[in-house]
């Protein structure tokens, strides 16, 4: 938990990291999230009486994310959670998910979320399941529910040099962006970096992304420039 994230969302927010995720992205900088039992086990009433003292300043400085892993991962405790957050404080709250896993939800699940941070984490299918180890048309799929749903979106993009960073690739995906209309709000290019290297290393991981550098600022904003060159609020 983080009581005042502050790149997860509108303004300050209390973060639940949730553990477990189906994805083995190359660049993840948390692979220590990824097994379900490398969490700290709490009740849906600790989690409450965590977010409690914060409530009134975070009414108006942000509201609630929940992050992982995965938290889709965790659905039953992730909903449950998140309904009495917004039926007993009022809280802005938000999911940053890739949502894989949607399908086995039903539109209610989605009720007490008012942002989804969807990231998307390439637009081709084959090298997407080279970066990632899944699939990306349930993340396509998830993308046009939240269109059905009315659910604001800001979509995630992390841009990492050799495998992210191809200019038609980029203007793939900011064209099926450009179809999800102005539930789209904006779009966060975030330069790849090698902060998390090392836990690969801890948990006896290999990690392929050992020599590839972090993106120039000049190489961020040309991927900035392509997204915007479609119409697409970025940053």
């Amino acid at each position: 938990m983080e009581s005042a994230g502050a790149v997860d969302g509108p303004g300050l927010r209390f973060i639940f990291f949730t553990a477990g995720c189906l994805f083995r992205c190359l660049y993840c900088h948390n692979p220590d999230t990824w097994k379900l039992h490398h969490g700290r086990e709490v009740t849906v009433d600790e989690a409450l009486a965590e977010v409690r003292p914060y409530a009134n300043f975070l009414r108006f400085a942000g509201g609630v994310t929940f992050s992982g892993g995965e938290p889709l991962m965790q659905a039953g405790f992730v909903g449950e959670v998140a309904t009495r957050i917004k039926a007993e404080m009022g809280l802005h709250i938000a999911l940053d998910t890739q949502g894989f896993l949607h399908a086995d939800l039903d539109d209610a699940w989605f009720e007490p979320f008012d942002l989804v941070l969807l990231d998307i984490k390439h637009i081709d299918p084959v090298k997407y399941h080279r970066l990632t180890s899944q699939d990306l048309q349930p993340t396509l799929d998830f993308a046009h529910r939240l269109l059905r749903l009315g659910k604001p979106m800001w979509i995630r993009y992390v841009l990492v040099p050799g495998w992210t960073d191809d200019e038609a690739d980029i203007l793939r995906l900011a064209d099926f962006l450009v179809t999800l209309g102005p539930l789209v709000q904006r779009v966060e290019v975030l330069p790849f970096h090698q902060m998390g290297a090392h836990k690969w290393q801890e948990l006896g991981l290999t990690y392929e992304l050992n020599d590839t550098p972090t993106p120039t600022l000049a190489e961020t904003d040309a991927a900035r420039a392509l997204f915007a060159s479609r119409g697409l609020v970025v940053c």
